[in-house]
């Protein structure tokens, strides 16, 4: 019985365009966050004067948002995109509707306009490890991302053009090249503090 119900619950985890259930079961998929603790932090207070750990920037939450204005009307190819940023996510996501109609650009009150992710705690230290990692650097002549993008506030915002940087997507499995976008939302007060958390965490800024 035990078996026939840990088949049941596989068979019923959603899959990503790979085939693959969505959330990874790597023992190192946490391993920022450690090393945020037991590293960046000691190293954050010394350097900047931090009198108290809780005066540390961290990462309050990653948001990703991809937009669905071409495929709006295609109830599929929506499917085929939630499907993708759930497997980049590793984190299930939400449609986002619309909440009045615009007849300029063809848009009905509760249509699907995006779908939306918001990682929080390790889950997003894990996506963040894999997003600097792993799928920046497979962009073509990478060079850094810009130092520029930060709000005023602390929060940092990346577009991502192709999805297929990530390894969780099969490239010859997706309908069409589709980016997104990526909000790193931090607690530090000002985006002076914010881009020396995020370097330290590894994010590759140009110089």
């Amino acid at each position: 019985m035990a078996e026939k119900a840990k088949a049941k619950a596989t068979a019923a985890a959603p899959k990503a365009p790979t085939g693959r259930p969505v959330k990874s079961n790597n023992p190192e998929r946490y391993r920022l966050r450690k090393r945020y603790k037991a590293e960046i932090v000691p190293q954050l207070m010394k350097e900047r004067g931090y009198k108290n750990v809780n005066q540390v920037p961290r990462i309050e939450k990653i948001v990703l948002n991809m937009r669905l204005g071409d495929i709006k009307d295609n109830s599929k190819s929506i499917q085929l995109a939630q499907a993708e940023l759930d497997a980049i996510a590793g984190q299930r996501s939400i449609l986002v509707k619309a909440k009045k109609s615009v007849s300029n650009f063809k848009l009905r009150e509760g249509q699907s306009i995006a779908i939306k992710v918001t990682l929080r705690g390790e889950m997003a230290y894990e996506f963040f490890d894999r997003l600097v990692s792993i799928a920046l650097p497979r962009v073509r002549d990478f060079r850094g991302i810009s130092g520029k993008s930060f709000d005023g506030r602390g929060n940092y915002a990346l577009g991502i053009k192709d999805q297929t940087i990530f390894p969780e997507i099969s490239y010859e499995l997706i309908e069409k090249i589709r980016g997104f976008d990526v909000c790193v939302v931090t607690t530090a007060e000002s985006d002076e503090e914010a881009k020396a958390l995020l370097t330290k965490l590894g994010m590759p800024f140009k110089n």
